[in-house]
């Protein structure tokens, strides 16, 4: 798309980056509107919006000779739409979901979206090779129109989609459970434990995200990029699935939920960190493929620890928490990409990027550690379940 364009680093780097601005500002709406009018009729709708906007991005660029503004504005836009997934889907599960059986839930949603990214990677770059970038849209905006439409004609009815966009056009509330408690939240240790938890698991996915590539291609410019494309994220598959079914057997014999809690992020922020650690301090190839793959298998984890969690302290507003959670994480992952990339610049070294990981998830392990609790806190001090 660039070369068709002519467009510069500075350029791609704008356009690149507008799909993460987008999606910061719609996590707490997304969550608060899956509250109200409930989180599957969020998720088909914004993902209705963002597949039909998708495919009809290579039409859209060849409107007038403003290429970049155009691409720009339909990557924030496309950012919007998608920011209010997670949060609807916490919302969704933390009122359709018994709490022993959520971990798992959660863990084979975040298993089904990593199969997606995969076989869109994997499809996307052969159409990109035979076909040219404006297939890869295709396919991948055609692909979630089709998964909307097979939510939409088998889990919902044409009647509950109508209200819930009679009740956006109007912007009355259908639920008795309309207002947020912001101030008993924002006063407990444990939701904000449970935030900066969330924010540094975030911050550092997309450090890893976003560095991993060039790392491998710097470091092993020989080896071959499917092989550290794929491979990690394949492993976070299953490694998922094991995360929530481990979560939910405890639980379910009968240990307390935050010990389960606190146990998933010692994998998901203590021991990736650590093997992110050792990412820095390798020359084989086949090592760093095994430490990468470790640490991003691990971090799925935090499906079954933080992520189940705040549904865990409010389940009447989960989707908003997780919301204000991801909206914090996606800006400190943005913060995070950039401070990576000047520590490689200043230190000449790609140890300092992986030490920044391992501190990052590290801080938030402890904070989880120290105040994390499982018990409710949307509720009135005369009802809360101590």
């Amino acid at each position: 798309m660039s070369q068709d364009f002519g467009w510069s680093k500075k350029e791609v780097g704008v356009v690149l980056s507008s799909f993460f601005w987008g999606y910061c500002l719609t996590q707490v709406v997304g969550g608060h509107l899956g509250d109200r009018i409930g989180g599957e009729k969020v998720i088909v709708l914004s993902a209705s919006a963002w597949g039909l906007l998708t495919a009809t991005t290579p039409l859209l660029a060849r409107l007038g000779g403003a290429h970049l503004l155009v691409l720009t504005s339909s990557r924030v836009l496309t950012g919007l739409l998608q920011g209010v997934y997670f949060p609807a889907l916490t919302s969704l599960l933390s009122q359709k979901v018994r709490e022993r059986e959520r971990a798992f839930t959660y863990s084979a949603v975040g298993a089904g979206s990593q199969v997606g990214t995969l076989v869109t990677g994997g499809v996307g770059s052969l159409l990109l090779d035979r076909y040219g970038w404006q297939s890869v849209f295709y396919f991948s905006g055609g692909l979630t129109l089709l998964w909307a439409y097979y939510v939409y004609r088998y889990l919902l009815s044409e009647k509950a989609l109508l209200t819930a966009l009679s009740v956006l056009a109007q912007g009355l509330p259908v639920a008795h459970r309309t207002r947020v408690p912001w101030r008993r939240l924002f006063r407990k240790p444990s939701v904000w434990a449970v935030v900066l938890a969330q924010l540094c698991s975030a911050c550092s996915f997309f450090v890893l995200l976003c560095w991993l590539p060039a790392f491998f291609s710097e470091t092993f410019p020989g080896s071959k990029g499917w092989v550290f494309n794929v491979v990690p994220w394949l492993v976070a598959i299953p490694a998922g699935l094991l995360s929530g079914l481990l979560s939910d057997h405890l639980i379910s014999r009968g240990y307390r939920t935050i010990t389960v809690r606190k146990l998933m992020q010692v994998m998901g922020l203590g021991l990736s960190g650590v093997f992110a650690l050792c990412l820095g301090h390798t020359s084989s190839f086949c090592k760093s493929v095994a430490f990468a793959s470790a640490s991003i298998g691990l971090q799925t984890f935090n499906h079954s620890g933080i992520s189940v969690n705040i549904q865990d302290l409010a389940p009447s507003c989960a989707g908003f928490l997780f919301g204000v959670a991801n909206t914090a994480g996606a800006l400190a992952g943005v913060v995070g990409v950039c401070l990576g990339g000047y520590l490689i610049e200043v230190t000449g070294s790609w140890t300092s990027l992986f030490h920044l990981v391992a501190a990052i998830s590290h801080v938030g392990l402890c904070a989880f550690l120290l105040f994390g609790q499982a018990q409710r806190v949307d509720l009135s001090p005369a009802h809360e379940d101590l």
